[in-house]
């Protein structure tokens, strides 16, 4: 009787293997152009960027010029600052963020996901929360810290590689607001 049961088993568990390999492949199959990369803009793989884009050492605040065309988020991985910039080429906001310990690689990618309000990897509460990559594993989002009720939020953890680029609260509102799934976003050095 031992035999028959764990054969079972066994078959119900290949079943499942199979169903779900076919489900990813049926998930991976529908993803809407706007995401799949179609439009030059990948989740995973950046396009090449220029290793460094040119500053205005007058205004180190200013767009970096080579930071690309269009509606747009800058991110500039040494500068730790971002930019959202619309269609026509004008900057709407700049702020400085916080880098995690995992930076992506310059290039353009697009927005993914977006979550309101999560737990990040640090185990912070986080909000506003807009993702665009993944480096070997660590995603790659901006999103900003939430204060812990009646008190300060806890030290995050410092063992965990940590992907999330952190902006002030109002910064992060900004972000939610301009960067929507699809949402081109720019890394520059």
């Amino acid at each position: 009787m031992a035999r028959s049961s764990s054969g079972i088993v066994a078959g119900l568990t290949a079943a499942a293997v199979a169903t779900v390999g076919f489900l990813a492949y049926r998930a991976q199959a529908s993803v809407p152009p706007s995401l799949s990369g179609a439009h030059g803009a990948k989740a995973s793989s950046p396009a090449p960027a220029p290793t460094k884009a040119p500053r205005d050492k007058l205004r180190p605040a200013a767009l970096p010029g080579g930071s690309g065309t269009g509606e747009r988020v800058v991110y500039s991985v040494d500068d730790d600052r971002v930019w959202l910039v619309d269609a026509s080429g004008r900057v709407e906001n700049t702020f400085k963020v916080t880098p995690g310990s995992v930076d992506p690689l310059p290039g353009t990618y697009a927005v993914t996901s977006r979550s309101k309000a999560v737990t990040g990897t640090d185990g912070l509460p986080v909000e506003h929360v807009v993702r665009f990559t993944s480096v070997n594993g660590v995603v790659i989002g901006f999103s900003a810290a939430v204060p812990g009720q009646g008190g300060s939020a806890p030290g995050p953890d410092t063992t965990v590689k940590t992907g999330g680029i952190r902006e002030s609260r109002t910064d992060g509102e900004a972000m939610w607001m301009f960067a929507t799934i699809g949402q081109k976003v720019v890394v520059i050095r």
